[in-house]
């Protein structure tokens, strides 16, 4: 019997199983694959040719191990940007049907060689578990995966069937009258990930320090404004989770500023200078960053403020500085109100295509500013967005972050090159040529 006839499963008491001679089938379907919303892509059309390894018998009971292998991916790696080694990870969903239904989670690892451009995507084989419970035969199929690309920055492809597809082994399962080992639960965890994080800076901070920003005048003393017009907020730190394609989380510190303007208040949100050095070229007007200020203690809801967009082209390998964003809080309670960073998204702007990520705060946002307010007509309490206008003189601004941390704003930097757009659309071919005739 072969090594790869022989399917070895070690169960949770430690009992090895053998199961009979393996079995493996090759299975072809034409497939979707959605290109990440970073690309502002189609779906592009191709064909998926895997193998599916599973033992050809087993009894019920048995735990045993089902390994899909890729023979053929979708499509090529388009001619825009080589793939670096171990940077690219499947995931997936194998269904049982038959004797017992099932969905098995598939997962691969993430190890490649280099992939250049324009050539074969090269994926790791994806193993899964089920534990049998029925006797009968159980068909195995391939369905839906995903593929995970790491850098430049974390981006999924997914992919589904767009046909039928036919079974790619079965399993003749006999009732043994009782288990031989095996562990209990039927699929291996993981499996859905989306994972590939690109974290830098460590993202150790959650909310950062005090919550009650009272240092250099970030508090007011109660009872009113005392006659003061400026108040300076405090500098926190905050970890932000952001959504595909950024990175899995960003460190990031905000300081929150205000100034009295009649009843209500004029926001400056500053972040650090230099918080990263781009990594591609990106035109002027390409990025645009924007919060929610979140408001707490006796006012409630978010304060929008936007920043302008980039002025003048972004160089590779140069520094880039955030621009101060600004807004209108209008109060809609008296007593003291909390102002915390919120929701950050950036905005970048390809081709007449806007794309946004976003990325809010990980557990509490510290305060970085507290105002004695009084209630004014039309004022927050509970709104989406307290004033109800931005100050600055750009349109239609997301959420920003402010970041110190290089990993969340390189993304950023990133994402805006029509080179890096590719990011994880490792299954957009042609498209691509139409992305480089509009830069």
């Amino acid at each position: 019997m072969s090594a790869a006839g022989v399917a070895l499963m070690l169960g949770g008491a430690g009992i090895v199983l053998a199961a009979s001679p393996a079995q493996a089938a090759e299975v072809s379907y034409r497939t979707e694959c959605i290109p990440p919303p970073i690309s502002g892509l189609p779906p592009v059309q191709g064909t998926t040719k895997v193998e599916i390894t599973a033992p050809a018998e087993a009894k019920v009971g048995d735990e045993v191990e089902v390994v899909w292998k890729f023979v053929e991916a979708a499509s090529k790696n388009p001619d825009i940007i080589d793939l670096e080694k171990d940077t690219v990870k499947p995931t997936g969903t194998l269904r049982a049907a038959g004797a017992q239904t099932a969905d098995i989670a598939m997962e691969g690892s993430r190890t490649n060689p280099p992939i250049p451009k324009n050539s074969p995507m090269k994926l790791s084989d994806m193993k899964g578990k089920v534990k049998l419970t029925k006797a009968g035969e159980v068909t195995l199929t391939p369905d839906a995966y995903n593929i995970n690309v790491s850098k430049p920055m974390s981006t999924d492809t997914k992919c589904t069937p767009k046909e039928t597809v036919k079974a790619g082994a079965t399993i003749k399962v006999s009732d043994g009258g009782g288990t031989s080992g095996g562990t209990s639960g039927g699929t291996s965890s993981g499996g859905t990930t989306s994972g590939g994080t690109t974290t830098s800076g460590g993202g150790t901070t959650s909310g950062g320090p005090t919550s009650g920003g009272t240092s250099s005048g970030g508090t007011t003393s109660g009872g009113g404004d005392g006659g003061r017009s400026d108040f300076p907020g405090k500098e926190v730190a905050v970890t932000f989770a952001c959504k595909s394609p950024g990175p899995a989380s960003i460190n990031s510190k905000v300081t929150i500023n205000a100034k009295k303007n009649g009843g209500s208040y004029d926001l400056v949100v500053k972040t650090a200078k230099g918080v990263m050095n781009s990594p591609a070229a990106l035109p002027a007007g390409a990025l645009k960053p924007s919060m929610a200020v979140l408001l707490g203690g006796v006012d409630k809801g978010t304060v929008p403020v936007t920043g302008p967009a980039n002025k003048d082209p972004l160089e590779q390998g140069k520094p880039v500085d955030l621009p101060d964003m600004t807004g209108t809080y209008k109060p809609g309670a008296s007593g003291k109100s909390t102002l915390s960073p919120g929701t950050l998204t950036i905005d970048v702007t390809l081709g007449g295509q806007k794309i946004g990520i976003p990325c809010t705060v990980k557990g509490s946002a510290a305060v970085s500013l507290e105002l004695d307010t009084a209630a004014q007509p039309g004022g927050a309490s509970g709104g989406d967005s307290s004033g109800g206008t931005t100050s600055g003189t750009t349109s239609g601004g997301l959420a920003q972050t402010g970041a110190e941390d290089n990993g969340a704003l390189r993304a950023l930097a990133l994402v805006a090159g029509t080179v890096i757009l590719l990011g994880g659309a490792v299954f957009t071919f042609t498209p691509w040529r139409r992305l480089r005739g509009t830069r």
